[in-house]
């Protein structure tokens, strides 16, 4: 079988490409340790809103002992609960999020929180953010016909005024 010349260059082309591509994506995951979530946490959807660490009464910011924040947030249709939350900048924040129904992300522009909340697990993101102000929080994944309404509130404001 004979293969022209031309076609053996881009084909060689086109794997070197192929290659360095996936080169640059696992330097670039590694170097700023991105990586596939482990520790998966299973909950029961049906359940979340009569006990547990997602019962109503339990979401929102909490200072922790050693000066970080767990933050506690539900999403559903078509909210996020609480609907304003406040941390302060530079503080390690760890964003614990259950969903009630169906799957949701959610996003906060100009930082680096951003997630997916699948229903049946808890989403974990631990983060600090490092710019003062008030971020819209939005559902990047379409979950049916009030999606573009599910929004909430970041606040990161200065140590100490919280």
């Amino acid at each position: 079988m004979h293969i022209d010349a031309t076609e053996k260059k881009w084909f060689y082309i086109s794997l070197v490409v192929t290659i360095a591509i996936i080169a640059i994506l696992t330097f670039s995951a590694i170097s700023t340790n991105i990586h596939p979530p482990s520790s998966v946490e299973k909950v029961d959807s049906n359940r979340l809103h009569l006990d547990g660490e997602f019962k109503e009464d339990n979401l929102g910011v909490k200072k922790n002992a050693d000066g970080s924040y767990t933050v506690t947030m539900v999403a559903a249709r078509y909210g996020f609960y609480p609907q304003r939350i406040e941390v302060p900048i530079n503080t390690p924040v760890k964003i614990r999020m259950a969903s009630f129904d169906v799957l949701h992300g959610i996003h906060a522009p100009f930082t680096n929180f951003n997630t997916m909340v699948v229903p049946g697990y808890i989403s974990e993101v631990n983060t600090s953010f490092t710019k003062t102000g008030e971020y819209p929080l939005f559902c990047n994944e379409f979950c049916g016909l009030g999606h573009d309404h599910m929004w909430s509130k970041l606040i990161v404001s200065e140590k100490g005024s919280n």
